[in-house]
């Protein structure tokens, strides 16, 4: 018989798969439409303006449970590839910083109904372990950025500089490695194809294996 906290649950994620769905739809559809580049010389028209509103996106998207992978892509096609990863990097590290002010504003009871106490163990496990790079360790976990933000921002002894070059760092290599992926599509290029599912591969396997060990490095 399911309880009331599982009917809660059972709704959340439901309306999280409906939105991860609905925003799918959007990126394929970008994709369709822009076939020939129409959208995508639009709003690099925009200049500063584009980059500024791109940044932002971004922004939003990376402090919701929604996959940013669309998102980025579509940069890469708009901007291309050095300023795609640009501003989605500046854009989930500004989220990183949105993210822990609002905890701070508004304590962890905010943070503890987005975010399962299972997944705050465990990087809290790694953080008071070794601190700093416990932290980094724990953003190579196979944990959704946007979770890892919120719990390491709840965190007292957390300082905002220790979060923020983590979660900085931590980023590089996945948008790295997605933009050599994008390149051997878009060019049809196997080296850089290789490379780009090498570097992902590597990333998500670190994370593995770091999520199996019983204790902090």
């Amino acid at each position: 018989m399911q309880t009331l906290g599982d009917h809660h649950n059972l709704r959340k994620y439901g309306w999280t798969g409906v939105i991860i769905v609905a925003f799918c739809i959007l990126i394929v559809a970008f994709f369709y439409l822009d076939r020939r580049n129409q959208i995508s010389t639009v709003i690099q028209a925009w200049g500063a303006w584009g980059a500024i509103f791109a940044i932002l996106l971004m922004t939003a998207l990376c402090m919701t449970p929604i996959p940013s992978e669309g998102l980025v892509v579509m940069f890469l096609k708009i901007f291309g590839v050095y300023e795609g990863v640009l501003f989605a990097w500046v854009g989930s590290t500004l989220s990183a910083l949105v993210i822990f002010i609002l905890v701070h504003l508004y304590g962890q009871t905010f943070m503890q109904k987005i975010i399962s106490q299972e997944r705050f163990n465990l990087v809290d496990h790694w953080v008071e372990g070794k601190g700093s790079l416990g932290l980094l360790v724990a953003r190579l976990l196979p944990i959704p950025a946007f979770a890892v933000n919120y719990i390491a921002g709840a965190m007292p002894s957390m300082r905002i500089w220790t979060y923020l070059w983590t979660a900085a760092l931590s980023m590089i290599p996945y948008y790295v490695g997605t933009a050599l992926v994008f390149l051997g599509v878009a060019q049809a290029t196997w080296l850089w194809l290789v490379l780009g599912f090498g570097a992902l591969i590597m990333f998500w396997g670190i994370g593995y294996y770091l999520n199996k060990r019983k204790s902090p490095i």
